[in-house]
């Protein structure tokens, strides 16, 4: 009886979930020696009052809700916390699951073209870019690699293995001087078919 009171009252004392849902992708997170466990990470999350979260494969996207509007103080929050938790930097791009969705149907490219190409993938900014922001992404384009800019995010065509590319995350952020993180569109798009969002 008293094991099945137990149970009873850790049901009712489970956090509600609250607020629209959100995903995290982090810059990062698994890569440079640096190794992170799923469950860990979501531990971290809860911790700083996040309901209803999970993860999705290794490369940190995260989901949950927040009961508050206030996204670039979430980034700031959940960047202190992972910063101290793990010591190192990781930069962490928010986005709710309606933007998401925009993300995977948007189509900055010729169908025939995201269909030829070995690699289509969307970086993450924190924030739109300045006009002359947005045309040193768009002054990286080469014969093999195409961008586009659509609000916070930047569209990269690649008609060739990434790893035989030129263009990175770090040449990027150097050239460009904004902090991003890309996403192939296949995984976008799994995670939109898996959440329903």
């Amino acid at each position: 009886m008293s094991s099945q009171r137990s149970r009873a009252w850790s049901v009712a004392k489970a956090p509600t979930p609250v607020g629209p849902r959100l995903v995290a992708f982090l810059r990062a997170i698994n890569v440079g020696g640096h190794v992170v466990k799923m469950d860990v990470l979501r531990e971290l999350f809860t911790g700083l009052g996040l309901t209803d979260v999970e993860t999705f494969i290794a490369s940190g996207n995260v989901l949950f809700r927040w009961g508050s509007d206030d996204r670039p103080a979430l980034e700031r929050k959940l960047e202190a916390r992972l910063r101290e938790a793990l010591g190192y930097e990781v930069k962490t791009f928010v986005r709710t699951e309606a933007e998401v969705a925009a993300i995977a149907r948007y189509r900055p490219f010729p169908e025939p073209e995201i269909e030829s190409a070995r690699a289509f993938s969307v970086g993450f900014l924190a924030e739109r870019p300045t006009p002359a922001a947005r045309m040193l992404v768009l002054a990286q384009k080469t014969d093999v690699d195409t961008f586009h800019v659509n609000g916070r995010e930047v569209y990269w065509l690649c008609r060739v293995g990434q790893s035989d590319s030129e263009f990175s995350n770090v040449r990027f952020e150097k050239k460009v001087g904004l902090s991003v993180t890309f996403r192939g569109l296949k995984t976008i798009t799994r995670l939109v078919a898996k959440y329903g969002t």
